[in-house]
């Protein structure tokens, strides 16, 4: 038996028991999530699968409400999250979005990167099963992590986690052209100018830990195109872009570009681009 399945088994020996979670598995989650809980009753609750009570045949909470408030709180930061982050997208492709994010496959990705299932409480046959591995055991226990940090913190608490959790994600939405990304739509527009991807900075910075407001600058060549804010540095960098897109010399190619529906590089552009950088 490995270090951590015998310390997992200890940990639910401890439960079977009547006694509480131990103080140091807590602890090893906490450190993973960057979240120290006021009450740690709480986070037992939102470890405990169903089966543990089942197989006890007692009275015993579980983790099936935290997870029904979780779920909403889940959909609440990502929702707002996507509303920030792509001003021009259509309710229903924000749902979509939104859809992919929350999906069984996704959240069990999210309690994977974080181990999740390795601190759960649940039977012994549940376990011998695969339950640490279960796809909709994982989705369930990420809910109820969220929404119990939503109960011991607050929203701010909640939200911190959630971006921090689906951060890989929601990078990749601005990669997408189809997400209408602008920071992929001013690249393809600088690039069919010239050589040379602009370049992101983050000049500042203010506020507290869960409500930081980032401002961020995209140069291309030397040359200032555009200024943004927001509350993650993703998203000062998307405003930055989306400023830049109305920058003269990038609607110029904008332009250009529709009138000879052709994505190469024309030559007009190229010197444009030249002229520009030279000023």
């Amino acid at each position: 038996m490995s270090a951590q399945s015998e310390a997992v088994a200890q940990h639910e020996a401890s439960i079977l028991a009547g006694g509480e979670p131990s103080n140091q598995r807590m602890e090893s989650l906490e450190a993973r999530i960057h979240y120290k809980f006021c009450n740690p009753l709480l986070l037992a609750e939102a470890l405990t699968h169903p089966s543990l009570a089942y197989e006890t045949q007692g009275p015993h909470f579980d983790n099936q409400r935290l997870e029904f408030l979780g779920d909403a709180v889940l959909q609440l930061v990502l929702t707002r999250e996507l509303f920030i982050a792509f001003p021009d997208l259509d309710e229903g492709t924000m749902t979509k979005l939104r859809s992919q994010l929350v999906s069984r496959p996704a959240l069990q990705k999210y309690a994977l990167r974080i181990d999740l299932g390795a601190y759960l409480l649940m039977g012994k046959g549940e376990a011998a099963s695969g339950g640490r591995e279960r796809a909709s055991t994982l989705a369930d226990a990420v809910e109820a992590l969220v929404g119990a940090m939503y109960l011991d913190g607050d929203l701010g608490a909640a939200s911190k986690f959630v971006l921090s959790l689906c951060e890989p994600e929601l990078q990749q939405m601005d990669v997408d052209p189809d997400q209408l990304n602008p920071k992929g739509q001013l690249q393809e527009l600088l690039q069919a100018a010239s050589s040379g991807n602009p370049n992101y900075t983050i000049v500042s910075q203010d506020g507290p830990d869960h409500c930081k407001v980032f401002v961020s600058e995209v140069q291309w060549r030397g040359q200032l195109l555009g200024r943004g804010t927001g509350q993650s540095k993703r998203l000062a960098e998307a405003a930055a872009a989306k400023d830049a897109l109305s920058a003269p010399f990038v609607v110029a190619i904008r332009e250009a570009l529709a009138q000879q529906k052709d994505t190469r590089r024309p030559a007009s552009l190229v010197k444009a681009g030249e002229q520009l950088v030279q000023k």
